[in-house]
């Protein structure tokens, strides 16, 4: 064939090849690539042809095969078999596209080669904002079968469009509809429209469960987390109506409501925060955080006492408390008004009651209401917590539901103590707790090797439950059993030479239980009853070389108190107040010496004296108080006692009289309003309070059992007489700063005293006398959130006279000065540390004369001590620092936590009484316990 022919002939077939590809050419530029289409639609990591995702992107959606173009084509006989993508890869979407809601399609050239991978990824036609570079470097690794012809992979070019489409967001999944929801209100003063404070609210549930608030400062109440439905709500307060309404929670809302409370008199003063004011002149309350955090008192209640004005400093390991310079037998401590036997375990370590079970201690130093009697000192009363059964979320978190379980178990080198509280059925709730001290557990042993002559080191046992109901919203039904059990023997193998006798065992034991039914229900807006019914048993086994001393009672004291509110401004308080108690006395002892006559020799070995009498203890006694208010700011508490005793056969009246006058209005927080014909009117707003307060009273205190009896006492004698005088002012300086000044006399007469009477014989009559007068200051903080602390001064002095013509001299317990500062602070993270000094003026003790300081006594072999005036040598001061660390871990279900109290930190040894060799002539300290440090660990859910 000629050139020209072979060029036509290429020529023809390449017109040919185009005519038979023109076809399959325009199907790849026009419609996407079935294949490709059909297994990807750009879903990462999702099946094909799935809802896209927000910033999802979709496969291509067509490709073109790009040949070049020859002059000279061999025609092809084999069609081109397309390549079909096998794996599509997934362009991250870019925040600058989603931002910008750029979505739309970036057209690319890619080049596939014979194995299906792709060697080149060009842009042909982009859209900005990041999706270019997406689609290149996703589509570079794609992977596609190989383009063929005849069954040959080739290479191929081909342009494909790689769409961006934003997805709407996946829907949520839906919450499940709410099934609670809030009530929360505010309580107004109608008229005044200030908030009332102190409220109670109280939330009627179904089945006649409530739940009980009060409205804050800012008059306002949360009921959280309520079911929703409706309630009836109820709003109680003093001097208003009641409000008594249905309220709707709506699930998943929190119901606003607001009540104007009317005033139900035509005047009446309104005390928006403050408590109600005291029957007493003074009445000086610990809470349940300080009770726990005051170092030196290893976290013990009672103990905390101590720190407060006109208590004086004990002598070391003797649990008692001398208060305003009474002896320790003139101050009683109260379970809600019932009397208990005994403040402190052996040593006064600890308290009979242990503090998870309190609620508050009021303490009264002195004039206080007439509903107490049969005493002269002061009176401790203290009041049990209701069993708690407030649910906790995770970490401790309280919440609005009850009916859970909480225990607490601790260990520290005194004692171990636990406690469980929570619902029992329907709607009584329980608590209980035991505890033993260890102190015999390691010091027994460490006595022992000594040689000690320890048979049984101190050990104590108490034990507590209560059983606690709200028949109504306005009653509370609680029953009680408190157990108390203390035991010491030791074996005194080497007696003092004073005392040759005082050897062989010596046991000391005393236990008591109660019984406690208690009472109290707001039967009207006008009439309260508050009764309390108490029975248990008190036993005493006390023995030394000859001498023994047991009693055995069943003491029963019942009470009963009726509040009424008369008129405006006037309200009456009547009550019962019975003691009786069957007991059985055996006392074996030598009888005391007579007076101004030196001891017939050593006590242990003086001729001895038995009784063993039983009978009838038998005290009741009735009172009434009035509360009176001439004018809004003073209120005026004349009360009357009247008291028997059967052991006596004493009857008397006792009157006393309380007053407290406001001159200056309350604070912010303590706001008053006069309100007149149901309108109110604000008054000393924003004024800090300052009260003037005073106060006198007459007191008796029964002679003690062993007084009148036939063989060791003297029958017939009468009860002791005091009366007392107070006047003080209280000033609030800040929120929570308060000064509180107070001076008292207390003029005593009739004193039970030991004599000889007109025909020679020893007895025990009434002419004793004595008085005392002090000072007491309180600068106290009041606790917030992270502190609390005081200042408390304490300037007295104490004097008796046995007898009309005998010399005067200092009570056995005066202490001219005690002073004591304390704080406790919370670091955080549950970090708390606090201290405590101290300054006490020395125990005063009854020296020897100095010139003849004894006779020795040849039928006993001993010295007896000539002693001076009594009480006329004052001991060293006290002083010392005690401090308290303590740590919580708080878990996701319960709380873990440590502490360290360190009594006289820095090791200043006390002085706390003289000792002297065999004949009296020469002495020495003896002092205290050193540096004592307390562990202990905690935990509770």
């Amino acid at each position: 064939m000629t050139m020209d022919a072979l060029k036509n002939r290429g020529f023809l077939s390449a017109i040919a090849l185009s005519f038979a590809l023109a076809p399959a050419i325009a199907l790849a530029q026009t419609a996407p690539p079935s294949d490709a289409s059909d297994d990807d639609d750009g879903q990462r990591g999702e099946a094909p042809n799935s809802s896209p995702r927000r910033g999802a992107v979709p496969s291509g959606q067509g490709g073109g095969i790009l040949r070049p173009k020859k002059k000279d084509v061999e025609p092809e006989k084999a069609p081109l078999v397309k390549p079909k993508i096998v794996h599509f890869e997934n362009a991250d979407y870019p925040q600058a596209a989603i931002d910008a809601a750029v979505s739309g399609v970036v057209v690319l050239s890619l080049a596939i080669d014979p194995t299906g991978a792709v060697t080149e990824a060009k842009i042909h036609q982009g859209l900005g904002y990041g999706l270019d570079e997406a689609a290149r470097d996703a589509a570079l690794k794609f992977q596609w079968s190989p383009a063929t012809v005849g069954g040959k992979p080739v290479p191929v070019k081909i342009l494909f469009p790689y769409r961006f489409t934003l997805a709407e967001p996946e829907a949520a999944e839906p919450e499940p509809p709410p099934t609670v929801g809030n009530l929360i209100g505010t309580i107004l003063v109608a008229g005044a429209e200030q908030p009332l404070a102190g409220a109670e609210v109280i939330l009627v549930k179904s089945g006649g469960t409530t739940q009980t608030t009060l409205t804050g400062a800012d008059g306002k109440f949360v009921f959280s987390a309520v079911l929703a439905g409706a309630y009836q709500l109820q709003v109680q307060a003093a001097g208003f109506e009641p409000v008594d309404l249905t309220e709707t929670v709506v699930a998943g809302e929190e119901t606003d409501v607001t009540y104007r409370v009317a005033a139900t008199t035509e005047e009446l003063e309104v005390t928006v925060v403050a408590d109600r004011p005291p029957r007493e002149v003074t009445r000086r309350t610990i809470d349940r955080r300080q009770m726990s955090r005051i170092p030196g008192t290893s976290g013990d209640a009672l103990r905390s006492l101590q720190s407060l004005p006109g208590v004086a400093r004990p002598p070391g390991l003797i649990g008692f408390l001398v208060v305003r310079g009474s002896a320790p037998q003139d101050t009683r401590a109260f379970i809600s008004g019932a009397e208990f036997p005994l403040v402190y375990h052996f040593g006064g370590l600890s308290s009979v009651i242990p503090t998870e079970l309190l609620d508050r201690i009021d303490f009264y130093p002195g004039n206080f209401s007439a509903k107490y009697g049969r005493l002269m000192g002061g009176i401790i009363d203290v009041e049990l917590r209701e069993p708690d059964t407030q649910c906790h979320g995770d970490f401790g978190d309280p919440l609005d539901t009850y009916g859970c379980f909480h225990g607490m178990a601790q260990f520290d080198l005194i004692d171990m103590r636990v406690m469980l509280q929570g619902p029992i059925a329907g709607d009584w709730t329980f608590a209980a707790a035991a505890r033993r001290s260890w102190i015999d557990v390691w010091l027994t042993p460490a006595l022992e090797a000594a040689d000690a002559g320890v048979t049984s080191a101190p050990v104590y046992h108490d034990y507590q439950i209560i059983a606690e109901t709200k028949p109504t919203p306005r009653s509370r039904l609680s029953l009680r059993f408190i157990a108390s059990d203390d035991e010491l023997e030791l074996l005194i193998k080497n007696p003092p030479d004073q005392e040759p006798g005082f050897g062989g065992n010596l046991r000391f034991a005393t236990s008591f239980t109660r019984a406690q039914i208690l009472y109290r229900n707001a039967l009207s807006k006008s009439v309260d009853l508050d009764t309390m019914v108490s029975v248990g048993s008190d036993i005493i086994d006390f023995s030394i070389a000859s001498v023994q001393f047991q009693v055995e009672a069943m003491p029963v004291h019942a009470r009963s108190e009726f509040g009424f509110k008369i008129a405006d401004g006037i309200r009456l308080n009547t009550g019962l107040d019975f003691q009786i108690a069957p007991y059985d006395v055996y006392v074996r002892a030598p009888p005391p010496p007579r007076p101004g006559e030196p001891a017939p020799g050593p006590f242990t070995l003086r001729p001895v004296s038995e009784s063993h009498e039983s009978g009838l203890g038998f005290r009741p006694s009735w009172y009434a108080e009035a509360e009176v208010r001439p004018v809004p700011k003073w209120l005026l508490v004349p009360g009357l006692r009247a008291d028997y005793a059967r052991d006596s056969g004493q009857g008397e009246f006792s009157p006393r009289l309380m007053s407290r006058y406001d001159l200056f209005g309350g604070s912010g927080d303590r706001g008053t309003w006069t309100t007149q014909g149901g309108n109110a009117e604000a008054s000393d707003a924003g004024t800090r309070r300052t009260t003037l307060k005073g106060g006198a009273g007459v007191f008796r205190q029964p002679p003690e059992y062993q007084e009148t009896d036939p063989v060791f006492g003297t029958p017939g004698v009468d009860s002791n007489r005091s009366i007392h005088y107070s006047v003080g002012v209280e000033q609030e300086i800040t929120e929570h700063l308060e000064l509180g000044v107070e001076g008292y006399y207390k003029d005593m007469q009739n004193l039970v005293s030991r004599g000889v009477s007109a025909t020679g014989d020893y007895e025990y009559n009434n002419e004793g006398s004595g008085y005392v007068i002090g000072l007491e200051t309180l600068f106290k903080y009041k606790p917030d959130k992270r502190f609390f602390g005081w200042l408390a001064y304490t300037l007295s002095r104490s004097i008796r006279q046995n007898g009309p013509d005998d010399d005067e001299y200092l009570m056995q317990f005066d202490q001219t000065h005690v002073f004591t500062i304390l704080g406790n602070y919370r670091l955080g993270h549950g970090w708390e540390v606090g201290a405590r000094w101290r300054y006490v003026s020395g125990p005063l003790t009854s020296p020897v004369q100095s010139s003849l300081p004894a006779l020795y006594a040849a039928d006993a072999a001993a010295y007896t001590p000539l002693r001076g005036d009594p009480f006329s040598r004052r001991l060293p001061n006290f002083h010392a620092v005690d401090v308290r660390i303590d740590k919580a871990w708080q878990y996701k279900s319960w709380r873990l936590s440590a502490y360290m109290d360190v009594q006289n930190a820095y090791n200043n040894p006390a002085t706390e009484q003289l000792l002297y060799n065999y004949n009296f002539t020469k002495e020495r300290y003896q002092t205290g316990l050193p540096l004592i440090p307390s562990f202990g660990l905690r935990g509770e859910f």
